[in-house]
């Protein structure tokens, strides 16, 4: 599996849109609810009003629903897997059996 896709989520979502677009020279893109960075290789999502700021890796999966089944089977958890979002896939948030997140992501 490869990272596929990066969620940033912040207190205040213009500070990380300042932060990250001249600390890597990202452009930027604006959505109705947050927005995303172009890496140049993956996107990076950012959200605002998050209580506990953090970076999210998705890693990209061939099959959503195994790989959660798998990460359940080792000690983790995820969420039930997202319906499709067009244009972005399907997506499950997870932790390790320590409490690291990440996410794992179908693109479709």
């Amino acid at each position: 599996m490869q990272p596929s896709y990066i969620e940033i989520g912040a207190q205040n979502d213009e500070s990380v849109k300042l932060f990250f677009g001249e600390l890597f020279n990202w452009p930027y893109t604006p959505m109705e609810n947050g927005g995303w960075f172009d890496t140049g290789s993956v996107k990076a999502g950012v959200h605002g009003n998050d209580t506990t700021p953090n970076i999210v890796v998705y890693f990209e999966v061939k099959d959503i629903e195994a790989a959660v089944k798998k990460v359940i089977a080792l000690g983790g958890q995820c969420d039930e897997p997202s319906p499709n979002e067009p244009g972005f896939g399907r997506f499950a948030n997870c932790v390790d059996p320590q409490g690291i997140k990440f996410g794992l992501r179908q693109i479709t």
